[in-house]
């Protein structure tokens, strides 16, 4: 994209109305950018430049992003067709999503644009990344659809094997009753891509099998969105190999992005947007 952001490009090519410019006064908290040239931007994530309209098609009205976020996040288009799978397959009666480590926003923002859910639950432990979240979905226009949660997921869902409070027994029951659980965990850096096979039980801090013994105590639907090279004998094994699950990839540029492990009580995907 050269050296500077040349979104005049991008608007001839798509036919899209000139960007609105960002608005807000608020400087980004400490740790948070919103890198305007490749010359501001470090040189270990420079390659992820180029990737910013696909990772948020909003970034020029403001976005904020961590710098580890550039490779952790959803890219939008990814992220809408998840929110759209996750639409259609939810079983009756679970009208609220608890997006449980939500990142700078990249899913709760399009499990939100999506109107299925009567309410977005996102959470996230870092607090700067959480700043990103709330402030990307205020230029989405979908702030008022979700609920913020500062914290460790595990511990403010009541699953740490802690003593729970009264907010943890709270959102554990509204969970258990009309909840589904959607978590997009830290794979451990960049590093993961250079596996050919990748060892779900290295995910730092918390590998899949911990996840999903925790989730499903919660709710019967979970979704883990995972490497694409992810060892899907890991998932049978702790799953149960006798049961049906779903296991989409999803791509970007014709390769594949990731997959999403659909768990438990879900109906059947439609993929023929695929």
């Amino acid at each position: 994209m050269g050296k500077k952001r040349k979104r005049v490009e991008r608007v001839e090519a798509t036919n899209e109305p000139a960007p609105k410019k960002q608005n807000s006064s608020t400087d980004p908290p400490p740790g948070v950018h919103h890198y305007q040239s490749v010359e501001e931007v470090p040189w270990d994530i420079q390659k992820y430049w180029n990737q910013g309209y696909s990772i948020f098609s909003k970034y020029d009205d403001g976005i904020w992003m961590t710098d580890d976020s550039w490779y952790e996040v959803t890219h939008e288009s990814v992220a809408n067709t998840i929110a759209q799978h996750v639409a259609e397959a939810v079983p009756p009666g679970r009208p609220i999503i608890f997006d449980v480590m939500c990142g700078v926003g990249g899913n709760t923002i399009a499990f939100a644009l999506s109107g299925k859910w009567k309410r977005v639950y996102a959470i996230e432990k870092d607090e700067s990344t959480l700043r990103c979240a709330q402030h990307n979905a205020e230029i989405y226009g979908v702030a008022d659809r979700i609920t913020w949660l500062k914290g460790d997921c595990l511990k403010l869902l009541g699953l740490d094997g802690g003593e729970m409070d009264e907010q943890a027994r709270s959102f554990n029951t509204l969970a258990s009753k009309l909840g589904v659980i959607f978590a997009s965990p830290p794979w451990g850096g960049p590093g993961y891509r250079d596996a050919e096979i990748f060892d779900l039980e290295l995910m730092q801090p918390y590998s899949f099998s911990y996840l999903y013994e925790s989730f499903k105590k919660l709710s019967p639907s979970v979704a883990l969105y995972l490497p694409r090279t992810s060892d899907l004998r890991q998932i049978a094994k702790h799953v149960g190999e006798d049961k049906k699950n779903q296991i989409v990839h999803y791509c970007t540029r014709g390769s594949s992005r990731a997959l999403c492990a659909y768990l438990g009580d879900w109906s059947p995907l439609k993929l023929g947007n695929l």
